[in-house]
């Protein structure tokens, strides 16, 4: 790690774009037609769509921080069309049905861009689409049955490209192969989030910060300040969901964390290429996720330590010394002339991960309660995604909307068991991305065109296959 690493303070997008001027927290008992727990993307997008169709709902959104405290402030910046679960969704529900939910996603990369533009929102939007390479006959062959899985889910406007091409995209060090997809954009998390939260507010949401939801009941949203009452009251915390009273075993709060450069100079971009802003990922089990900043750095993130036992979740991002090493030996793999470079900013975040890596979304017409989360890491969109369609939930449950399109999905009202109660979820966890590093290792010593099979069995294990 570079001594002029700057370690935590949130993320590398606030040390950018500075943390927000605080809001007023709770001051007492208070009353709302919806209740939002989290100011994150999800909160906010719900919020807004909310808002948007029903004017008069007097909607107030708690946040335990500050909006955008959590994944939102902290990811990759990749807005795309990934949805977790999706295979699990056409098993149950049947192809088509996953065909509908994968279309609704396909769409959501649009619609953010959209309302972003319409609200004089300046996320650095760039619509470079989506590359993911590979580097060894084994990756190799996952990519080319990911991208025709892809196409079976009707995406029939992805390209799948051969070394050469790919290295016209971007010269990844070794890349044999690579999948694209236009349907991906990279932005800035941060000045997302916050043009979102000003958006909410300007029309008329209700937004406390600094007020941390102990407990959630039906009609009740607990804090230290009062408590809020509504008929609805919404859950959307993601990997902070295990600090609600008898929440811990609901979704694991998964650790990621990155790592950006300093802005390199147009010499080095010249031999990268990167000229289309694509999103940068790999088919590794342990895999990476990189974009090219709107200030010329490269930010990538992966897996360093994948799990705080007990559910614990960090403070300020800091991110310990060997997962940034780690992640530079992955920068430098990619890119073996930026081995001057110095690495700026380092820094780690939660995201929410269910028993069956299934994202969801469910409102409990008993009880007023809702939920939407468990994005597995690919939370920029879905959330979108998911907020309108708590929308359309909350609208068809109080009469003012029937069922639509999004209502149909069938993520809605899906059901998921419990984690395994501590030390056995953190020796499943540690196990499961210890075989997905090894697995990595083997293969890439092998070459051998087939996955290792500590990978296929850890997949098994974890729920994931």
């Amino acid at each position: 790690m570079s001594t002029r690493t700057i370690n935590g303070g949130i993320s590398f997008w606030y040390a950018q774009d500075g943390i927000p001027v605080p809001r007023e927290p709770l001051t007492g008992d208070a009353t709302a037609d919806v209740v939002i727990v989290g100011g994150g993307y999800t909160g906010l997008w719900t919020a807004y769509y909310l808002k948007k169709a029903v004017p008069f709902l007097n909607i107030t959104v708690l946040e335990a921080r500050f909006c955008g405290y959590g994944a939102s402030g902290r990811n990759g910046g990749w807005l795309y069309n990934g949805i977790a679960g999706r295979d699990r969704y056409a098993k149950l529900h049947g192809h088509e049905a996953a065909v509908r939910l994968q279309r609704a996603m396909n769409d959501t990369v649009g619609e953010v861009v959209r309302v972003a533009a319409e609200e004089s929102i300046d996320a650095d939007v760039h619509q470079g689409g989506v590359l993911e390479v590979a580097y060894t006959p084994a990756q190799l062959g996952r990519l080319k049955a990911f991208h025709e899985a892809e196409l079976a889910f009707g995406e029939k406007d992805r390209l799948l490209l051969g070394a050469r091409e790919s290295a016209e995209r971007i010269r990844v060090a070794g890349a044999v192969g690579s999948a694209w997809t236009p349907h991906g954009a990279r932005i800035h998390p941060v000045k997302l989030v916050k043009g979102l939260a000003a958006a909410v507010e300007a029309l008329g949401v209700t937004v406390h910060e600094s007020t941390p939801v102990t407990e959630i009941r039906p009609k009740h949203a607990v804090t230290p300040y009062g408590t809020v009452r509504a008929p609805y009251i919404l859950r959307c915390t993601e990997g902070f969901t295990a600090s609600l009273k008898g929440q811990r075993r609901t979704w694991l709060p998964m650790n990621s964390s990155m790592i950006a450069t300093e802005p390199l100079p147009d010499g080095l971009w010249e031999t990268i290429g990167w000229e289309g802003r694509e999103t940068l990922g790999d088919m590794a089990h342990a895999y990476m996720y990189a974009q090219r900043t709107a200030d010329g750095r490269i930010a990538l993130g992966g897996r360093g330590v994948p799990y705080r036992f007990g559910s614990r979740t960090d403070n300020d991002g800091r991110t310990q010394p060997e997962t940034i090493e780690a992640l530079r030996d992955i920068l430098l793999r990619f890119f073996p002339q930026l081995a001057g470079v110095d690495v700026t900013h380092a820094w780690s975040g939660v995201l929410g991960v269910p028993r069956d890596w299934c994202a969801t979304v469910t409102l409990d017409r008993s009880t007023g309660l809702g939920w939407a989360g468990g994005y597995v890491g690919s939370g920029v969109a879905t959330a979108n995604l998911a907020a309108r369609t708590l929308r359309d939930l909350v609208q068809q449950d109080s009469g003012q909307g029937g069922p639509t399109e999004l209502t149909a999905l069938p993520w809605v009202g899906h059901k998921v068991r419990r984690w395994e109660p501590e030390p056995f979820r953190w020796l499943g966890v540690q196990g499961m991305y210890a075989a997905y590093r090894e697995a990595d290792r083997r293969e890439l010593s092998a070459h051998s065109a087939a996955t290792h099979r500590i990978a296929a069995l850890a997949d098994r294990v974890s729920g994931r296959g």
